[in-house]
């Protein structure tokens, strides 16, 4: 379906307006975000909110793909293979066959091995880094936080806590493709998969992601100034913007916590050369618009990566 399709069935079930998706209004958006189908694979863009497993009794992307495939007349039970995390919009790769999923989880996993980055992303963020380009590295590892874990960051984690498993090393590069009014358009190529890999490490950056009411907290301003708070002195909470971006997004403080994640699985790199893409959804493109951010992503790889230097063991 075009975009314009697209746009009509997010409207229809109210994506990005804070309003649970029933079960008919979930197929119905999957059905029309279809972007990709040939032989057993098949590729849909998700909307932000909808994980991929979810609780007992929550409406998940796996819960729906039995009904996915009777909608769409496939001969085979779906899998998935690829797709980003619940708060993220974006390409969720999906299969029919058994091994083409195992062949594909191989080559993305080597793929990152041998330093490429074969999942592309892109982020509207609150803050414009210092540099235009560069790459972020930094340790993560799960932290109790009273009765919840939380994801933080370990700069200089240590040989040990490496080996032990207790702290992976991580690594994104980032590209500023736009920047306008305190905010930016990034592209961001994850090297590594560690749970809420790229809001935590745009929090490193100093510019949290738009949306992103579960790290900005970390993130603490002086004068204007943006500052790193440790974990522990930044409560999860709904993201805090000022009030001249608040009128530019035309918002309310109210609105605010209904405002979903602006970071989104735009592309992924496919066997012998294949590249699946997924439009922006049409909040973000709203977004864009609204800040004077560029609509036109830039292909990834243009100009071709570089890979990166190995990364310490784990």
């Amino acid at each position: 379906m075009g975009a314009q399709g697209r746009a009509r069935a997010c409207r229809a079930v109210g994506v990005g307006s804070g309003r649970p998706l029933g079960p008919e209004e979930a197929l119905g958006l999957l059905e029309a975000s279809v972007v990709h189908r040939e032989g057993a694979l098949l590729a849909l863009s998700k909307p932000p909110g909808l994980p991929v497993l979810g609780h007992p009794g929550e409406l998940s992307l796996s819960a729906l793909l039995p009904a996915l495939r009777r909608r769409l007349d496939l001969p085979a039970e779906l899998h998935v293979v690829k797709a980003p995390a619940r708060e993220c919009s974006g390409l969720v790769l999906l299969s029919g066959c058994h091994r083409a999923t195992e062949q594909l989880q191989r080559f993305f996993t080597t793929a990152r091995r041998r330093g490429q980055f074969p999942a592309t992303y892109c982020a509207v963020t609150v803050g414009v880094p210092a540099e235009a380009e560069g790459e972020i590295r930094a340790g993560l590892r799960w932290q109790q936080q009273g009765d919840t874990t939380a994801v933080v960051p370990v700069l200089y984690p240590g040989r040990h806590s490496l080996a032990r498993k207790e702290v992976k090393s991580t690594l994104t590069r980032y590209r500023v493709l736009g920047a306008a009014g305190g905010c930016a358009l990034l592209q961001l190529q994850p090297r590594t998969a560690f749970p809420e890999q790229l809001p935590v490490h745009l929090t490193l950056l100093l510019c949290p992601a738009l949306g992103d009411h579960e790290h900005s907290s970390r993130v603490g301003r002086v004068l204007g100034v943006p500052f790193l708070l440790p974990p522990e002195a930044a409560p999860t909470r709904t993201q805090v913007l000022d009030e001249e971006l608040l009128s530019r997004l035309g918002l309310s403080p109210q609105q605010l916590r209904r405002l979903p994640l602006h970071l989104h699985l735009q592309q992924l790199m496919l066997p012998r050369g294949g590249l699946l893409c997924a439009p922006l959804p049409p909040h973000f493109l709203r977004t864009l618009r609204l800040l004077g951010l560029p609509e036109h992503l830039v292909p990834a790889g243009t100009p071709p990566p570089q890979p990166a230097p190995p990364l310490p063991p784990h």
